[in-house]
């Protein structure tokens, strides 16, 4: 019997790219649908495990929806706040949800990669972010940009929000030591470029990944929907999937 794997957020970019990676593998069928304005709830009565790519506008009642129906969700929404994440660790105490904010097999390893180097270098070490996205794209810095700091931060065991520089202007100063710069860069239609930038006296450290088009987030996301379908109510990540 075929998975049904229901859609939030199906008329979005990243929607109807989910819709098109969904329609074109065997073993897995479109569930219910919703975008604004539609009944969370009926998407997932019709569906085995929900991926939603709405809004953070959105995310009260599409966690609520999943838990009516008992169902998994894998969260691929960005620009999400402190009260957003509140919301999805209360409601993971009852079902399954996969939060990331890059859904990328390859985003996921490199910030895998961040963590190791960030851990092995010490402080002189300065970090950059550089961040590309097409011109519509409206948070900055990106989530998966915030992804590959607290990857960064946590390598070094610091807070992101104590130690991080997100825009230079003027005169700003000297680099502050230990600090982890981000620059966001946007234009044309760039689905995501990422470039995590350790730069040491005299040398350099350059991670980084490119996407070239969003079926790669949507087929993660596929990926992750069918996974956590058969996990405990708990809140996980793409490293558990990928057993990082």
């Amino acid at each position: 019997m075929a998975i049904r794997i229901g859609i939030l957020g199906a008329a979005g970019r990243m929607g109807r790219a989910v819709v098109e990676v969904v329609e074109s593998r065997a073993g897995i069928e479109p569930g219910g649908r919703a975008d604004a304005g539609d009944d969370a709830a009926a998407a997932a009565r019709a569906s085995d495990v929900l991926i939603d790519f709405s809004s953070p506008a959105a995310l009260a009642p599409n966690l609520g929806a999943a838990r009516s129906a008992g169902i998994g969700i894998v969260i691929g929404t960005t620009g999400l706040d402190a009260q957003h994440r509140a919301a999805i660790e209360a409601a993971s105490r009852d079902i399954p949800i996969l939060q990331a904010a890059n859904m990328s097999l390859g985003v996921t390893l490199l910030a895998h990669l961040v963590r190791e180097t960030a851990a092995r270098l010490g402080a002189d070490w300065d970090i950059e972010i550089i961040e590309l996205h097409h011109r519509d794209k409206v948070d900055a810095p990106s989530g998966t940009a915030l992804l590959l700091g607290e990857a960064a931060a946590e390598g070094r065991g610091v807070d992101l929000h104590a130690a991080s520089d997100r825009g230079r202007d003027g005169v700003t100063g000297a680099r502050a030591p230990g600090h982890i710069g981000f620059a966001s860069l946007r234009g044309g239609s760039a689905a995501g470029d990422h470039q995590v930038l350790f730069a040491g006296d005299g040398e350099r450290i350059e991670l980084g990944h490119r996407a070239e088009s969003r079926t790669i987030f949507a087929r993660g996301a596929v990926k992750a929907a069918l996974w956590l379908k058969d996990q405990p109510p708990g809140l996980y990540a793409m490293t558990d999937m990928l057993g990082l």
